[in-house]
C-alpha cells in the first residue's frame, strides 16, 4: 500500500485510514511477517548460558524433518519420530510442539524457521498469530476454515493467548478437527498450554477446554533474557511534540497522529485490519503518549504493537515513555504478559526510531 500523502508531503494519519481486507487476502497472508522473511535455524544464535535454546533448535529441526512427504489430506509420507501421517488411523498423543518462554528469547524466530524448514510449498503451510487465526474463522466461517486449513501440512500459531472462553472453545474445536486431518501444529506463548487463561477465567467448562488444547502439544521450554534489550542502550527518552512533528514531515512515508486520537480510531477498525492499517508506513510518529484508559483499549494497542513490530516500523513518540502505558493494575492482572510484550516491542521500535530524529 502506498502511503497516503498530500501534494505538499504532509504526513499521512493512521486515523484517516479505513482498510478493508477481503477474506482471501487473510488466507494468502498466513505466512511469516516481513521481519521473519529471512530467518532460519542457523541464524538463531543460542545463548551458551541457556541450554534450552540449543535444545529447542534441535527439537524443531527434527520436527521439520518429520513433516516431509504428502500433504495432510492423504498419501504416504516419511515416518518421523514425532508422528505418522495419514487418515487411516485416529491420531494419538501430541500432534505438535509448543514453545513456552519469556519475552524476547526468539520464539517467533524459531517458529518462523520451522515454517521455512518444513518441506512443503507455501500454500500447504500456514503461519499466523492467534488473533489472525480467530479472525480467519470470523471471515470464512468455521467449516470453511477447517476445509481451507485441512490440506496444510503445518499450522504455526504465534502468541497463543486465550482472551475469552468463546475463543477457547472455538480454537480447541478447530485444532482438534485439523489434528484429525493430519495437520501438524506448532505454537508459541509466554504461558504453558495447561495454564492459558490463568488469572482470567475459572469456569469448569473453560478449564476442560484448556486441558483439551494442552493435549495437542508437547511443550518445549526456552529460557533466556529479552534479546531485544540484551547489551543495547536504554530506550530513548520521549521526544518533544515539535521533534516528533518535524521528523514526520521530513521522513518520506511517515505517519503522524495524536496518541489519544489513534487509540479512539483503533476502536473503529477491526484488529484483523491493523496490519493493513500500517502497510506502506515507513515510521509511526505519535504525539502526546498517555496511559491507556481501559483494558479494551490496551488490548487493541497490543495488537497494533505486534503488527508494527512484525513490519519493523520504527516509532517516534512524545509524552510518556512506553513503560508507563499500562497501569499497575493492568500489569498485575491476567493480561500482564501481553502488556509486557507490547512494552518490550514498542521500546525496541522506539530505539529503531531514534536515528530518524537525530538524522
Amino acid at each position: 500500500m502506498t502511503p497516503q500523502t498530500t501534494a505538499d508531503d504532509t504526513p499521512a494519519a493512521l486515523c484517516e485510514r479505513h482498510p478493508r481486507v477481503p477474506a482471501e487476502q487473510l488466507v494468502a497472508e498466513l505466512v511469516p511477517p516481513p521481519r521473519f522473511d529471512s530467518v532460519r535455524f542457523d541464524t538463531y544464535i543460542p545463548d551458551p548460558g541457556q541450554p534450552s535454546q540449543a535444545e529447542a533448535v534441535e527439537v524443531l529441526s527434527a520436527f521439520a524433518d518429520s513433516l516431509g512427504g504428502a500433504t495432510a489430506t492423504g498419501g504416504r509420507s516419511r515416518a518421523g519420530r514425532w508422528f505418522r501421517r495419514g487418515k487411516t488411523a485416529r491420531p494419538t498423543g501430541p500432534r505438535g510442539v509448543y514453545l513456552d518462554g519469556g519475552y524476547g528469547v526468539g520464539k517467533t524466530h524459531l517458529l518462523a524457521s520451522l515454517w521455512h524448514a518444513t518441506p512443503a510449498p507455501a500454500e500447504h503451510k500456514a503461519f499466523g498469530t492467534f488473533v489472525e487465526l480467530t479472525n480467519l474463522v470470523g471471515a470464512l466461517g468455521f467449516q470453511q476454515t477447517v476445509k481451507t486449513l485441512s490440506s496444510h501440512r503445518l499450522l504455526c500459531i504465534d502468541e497463543f493467548e486465550l482472551d475469552d472462553p468463546g475463543d477457547t472453545v472455538l480454537v480447541s474445536t478447530l485444532l482438534s478437527r485439523l489434528v484429525e486431518e493430519g495437520v501438524a501444529l506448532a505454537a508459541t506463548s509466554n504461558t504453558l498450554p495447561g495454564k492459558l487463561g490463568e488469572g482470567r477465567f475459572a469456569a469448569a467448562d473453560f478449564l476442560r477446554e484448556i486441558q483439551g488444547l494442552a493435549a495437542h502439544f508437547r511443550p518445549q521450554r526456552i529460557d533466556g533474557e529479552d534479546y531485544r534489550h540484551r547489551g543495547l542502550p536504554e530506550a530513548p527518552e520521549p521526544f518533544s511534540d515539535d521533534e516528533v512533528t518535524r521528523t514526520a514531515y521530513r521522513t518520506p512515508g511517515a505517519s503522524l497522529d495524536a496518541f489519544p486520537t489513534l487509540l479512539g480510531h483503533l476502536a473503529q477498525v477491526h484488529p484483523s485490519r491493523y496490519g493493513a492499517l500500517c502497510d506502506g508506513v515507513s515510521a509511526v510518529c505519535l504525539t502526546g503518549v498517555t496511559p491507556v484508559p481501559d483494558q479494551a483499549t490496551a488490548l487493541r494497542l497490543v495488537v497494533l504493537a505486534d503488527r508494527l513490530y512484525d513490519r519493523e516500523v520504527p516509532v517516534i513518540a512524545s509524552g510518556l515513555p512506553f513503560d508507563e502505558l499500562f497501569s499497575p493494575e493492568m500489569l498485575g492482572g491476567g493480561y500482564r504478559k501481553k502488556y509486557f510484550r507490547a512494552i518490550s516491542r514498542l521500546t525496541a521500535l522506539a530505539r529503531d526510531g531514534k536515528p530518524l530524529v537525530s538524522g
